[in-house]
């Protein structure tokens, strides 16, 4: 197991066992009440022309009435979380945890971390894909419970997984890594935004999974682990120190026939989907999940592609040309522009021994599409990367790549693209060529107002 599938599941783990996901603070009616610290950004009407500058970033001012004050507290949950594990795991034997242990000051090692990547690494597709998307959707639903926009909280995301964890946290014992610099906050967004309704749907469903509270309570609290355990420790201690929860939760009291105070729990949902309102003016109460919105940015931005190439190395790297597969993951700013990050990969044969060579080149792109309202459009693409032979760090190269392609628009959600990339090596004085053709995937809504 590697350290960062250790200290995921380590993470969850002591958590689980140390805060339960229905910890509760009373009041002298013995009721639990949720302070209320927060509001869903969809939850206020809006005017249109929030939205002119789309990728406005207003999660260092709060300019639309968004919660700050509950974003800084958890934050500094979060760090004081990570930093304990990592004090924990610091003690464990390395056979373990595989932190390396020796007599190198910890500031040092730090610093060669950092300098070292960041690099390509080696974990497996479960950690990489899996785990690491999963704490982006954490890091994410802080801020979007907070009161702030996708885009904001999608922000907020990469600069937790990047400053806190890839260059802070992990870096005392780990180089950071290129998959996580981009895997976690891009796919934590699908994921976050996902897990951000789904709780909301068990809240509203009585908070039980199969028909199970004890399910319902444990899968509240992997939704959102940072709320769960925020709620755990006000409830320790006997007040609130952490701002925590939702605004929606309210726990009541509700007279019964034979005179006893029955505890209910309510989850108001209070978003303007049809009129809004009972005829008695009260605040009608949703079975339905869907939150409709204006903003034109959201995970639907997201895409993800899978695909196969023809590689043509330059003979500086001593193998024949031949198919593997690529992948990439990216954002679609807008119909003109988006940026990605791409993987390729195949097995040549080595032109001596006609062995077979494990051939690998990773780029960070970005693409300009001519011809934005048509489904055919042609682009431009521009990037770099490294190359790498063997899988070894000593036998890569660094590259810049430039190319043009053609991208169809098949729905809302489904594309096809191929493309032609040249990539320039100053170092083996090498030009390699790749023609790939790839189906892409947009999440949500897919490419909507933008």
């Amino acid at each position: 197991m590697s350290a960062s599938c250790f200290k995921l599941v380590l993470l969850q783990c002591v958590c689980l066992l140390s805060f339960p996901a229905k910890a509760e603070l009373v009041d002298s009616y013995g009721i639990y009440r949720h302070s209320i610290t927060n509001t869903h950004w969809e939850q206020t009407a809006r005017d249109i022309s929030v939205y002119d500058n789309p990728y406005k970033i207003s999660l260092f001012s709060a300019a639309q009435g968004e919660d700050s004050a509950r974003l800084w507290s958890q934050t500094k949950s979060v760090g004081a979380y990570g930093l304990g594990v990592a004090g924990f795991l610091a003690l464990l034997p390395s056979e373990l945890t595989h932190w390396e242990k020796s007599d190198v000051n910890l500031l040092d090692k730090w610093r060669d971390n950092v300098r070292g990547g960041p690099v390509w690494d080696r974990d497996v597709f479960g950690i990489n894909y899996i785990g690491h998307p999963y704490f982006g959707g954490v890091y994410y639903q802080a801020a979007r419970k907070s009161g702030y926009r996708q885009w904001d909280a999608f922000v907020y995301s990469f600069l937790m997984s990047t400053f806190y964890w890839e260059y802070g946290v992990e870096a005392f014992a780990e180089t950071p890594s290129i998959q996580d610099l981009v895997v976690t906050p891009v796919l934590g967004w699908v994921y976050g935004e996902w897990a951000f309704n789904k709780e909301r749907e068990i809240i509203l469903g009585g908070g039980t999974v199969l028909g199970s509270e004890r399910l319902g309570n444990t899968t509240l609290f992997f939704l959102d682990p940072i709320d769960s355990i925020g709620r755990g420790i006000n409830s320790l201690i006997g007040k609130e120190v952490i701002k925590a929860g939702t605004g929606h939760v309210e726990f009541q009291t509700v007279a019964m026939s034979d005179g006893r105070q029955d505890k209910q729990f309510r989850f108001s949902v209070q978003y303007a989907i049809g009129t809004g309102k009972d005829i008695d003016g009260s605040i009608r109460h949703w079975d339905r999940q869907e939150i409709t919105t204006n903003d034109p940015v959201d995970f639907g931005i997201v895409g993800l592609s899978f695909g196969s190439g023809y590689f043509g190395p330059d003979a500086e790297w001593d193998v024949d040309s031949g198919w593997g597969g690529n992948a990439s993951l990216g954002l679609y700013f807008s119909r003109r522009f988006s940026a990605r990050l791409s993987y390729g990969r195949a097995e040549l044969k080595h032109l001596q021994s006609r062995r077979k060579i494990t051939f690998e080149n990773y780029s960070l792109d970005g693409q300009y599409y001519l011809f934005t309202q048509h489904n055919l459009r042609p682009f431009l693409t521009l990037g770099f990367g490294e190359s790498m032979k063997e899988m070894d760090l000593k036998q890569k190269a660094f590259q810049v790549n430039t190319g043009v392609g053609l991208h169809y628009r098949l729905s809302p959600n489904w594309a096809l693209q191929t493309d032609w990339r040249r990539y320039h090596s100053a170092k083996l004085m090498a030009q390699d060529d790749l023609i790939s053709a790839r189906v892409v995937y947009r999440f949500g809504r897919g490419e909507g107002y933008l």
